[in-house]
């Protein structure tokens, strides 16, 4: 494994006497980079991520996390550089906030100081004298964070880490994360909240049933789906639209003209993106041009309906 390889997994597997949890999966993180991990409950999302963090032994192949096997003798002394958050975080309800942190801190080797400027970066500050049995959702989720951080960390695997968190608290977690990945932390992002997540991942995985259906950029995975772009031209036409892009687009699906705005909305194939935009910017007529390329949602739903997985380009 080379030193800006976070994690490296080759063909590994969970099995089950009664399931299939994960079939063999070859894939790697590197230092600095954000994987989105998506799909459906059962997936095989959280068995992957167990197996990363050395909580489950995989049935066969080989698993690296920071250069070293994940259960190996020598885990203790580099899971300091690990940070995770799980889907349901659980605390002892009858300590406070900051009573909590502190001892998280002290065992993972950090100070009390960096511990209470985190409670203040999630906004706990006010209530961390507080017991947890008090917290609401969005508060517990905030400490939950606010833990998987302690000690700027190497590695980050989050599961749902927004749940609970208002617009304000999940802006904050992206700028963190965003900050982290910068400083080289490889970060595990597992979300079914797609919208928020597409901005601040490199590479997305998409997981059904213990198979990885897809993995690589948005860029090559939209490529290859090949899935319709959507086209909004206000000031123009539909004739003139069309005038304009004849011998472009052979099968357009016009949903709609709305004359009073003057705004048209029709598809075409992401090929003709660059041919499209260079025809209708030369009309004089021309306000306004949106183009919305194909979602993560968009994306998600396409390759979890298949049922094999792409072509080596995308699939590592």
């Amino acid at each position: 494994m080379t030193n800006d390889i976070a994690v490296e997994l080759t063909a590994a597997c969970k099995y089950y006497p009664t399931v299939d949890a994960l079939h063999p999966l070859t894939m790697s993180v590197k230092a600095g980079e954000v994987l989105g991990l998506f799909g459906h409950n059962g997936a095989g999302k959280t068995t992957l991520m167990k197996i990363i963090l050395g909580v489950l032994k995989p049935s066969a192949g080989n698993v690296s996390v920071l250069g070293h096997c994940p259960r190996s003798n020598q885990a203790h002394s580099y899971r300091t550089l690990f940070g995770y958050l799980p889907e349901n975080v659980s605390f002892y309800e009858q300590l406070t906030g900051r009573e909590v942190l502190h001892y998280l801190a002290k065992l993972k080797g950090h100070s009390k100081t960096q511990a209470d400027e985190l409670l203040a970066a999630v906004s706990l500050t006010q209530a961390c004298d507080r017991a947890v049995k008090t917290y609401s959702k969005g508060m517990r989720q905030r400490l939950g964070l606010a833990q998987a951080f302690l000690g700027e960390p190497k590695l980050l695997i989050l599961d749902e880490p927004t749940v609970g968190l208002d617009p304000v608290a999940t802006q904050d977690f992206y700028q963190t994360v965003d900050r982290l990945k910068s400083g080289g932390c490889a970060v595990i992002l597992c979300s079914h909240i797609l919208p928020g997540v597409e901005q601040h991942i490199d590479r997305a995985m998409i997981l059904s049933k213990g198979y990885k259906l897809a993995l690589g950029p948005l860029d090559e995975l939209r490529s290859f789906a090949k899935l319709p772009i959507e086209i909004s031209v206000s000031g123009m036409s539909r004739s003139e639209i069309e005038h304009k892009l004849s011998g472009v687009i052979d099968d357009t699906e016009w949903s709609g003209e709305a004359s009073g705005e003057g705004l048209v909305r029709f598809t075409a194939q992401t090929e003709k993106k660059l041919d499209i935009l260079k025809r209708l910017s030369t009309s004089e007529a021309l306000q306004d041009l949106h183009i919305q390329l194909p979602s993560l949602e968009d994306l998600y739903r396409f390759y979890s309906t298949r049922k094999q997985p792409v072509g080596e380009g995308i699939n590592e």
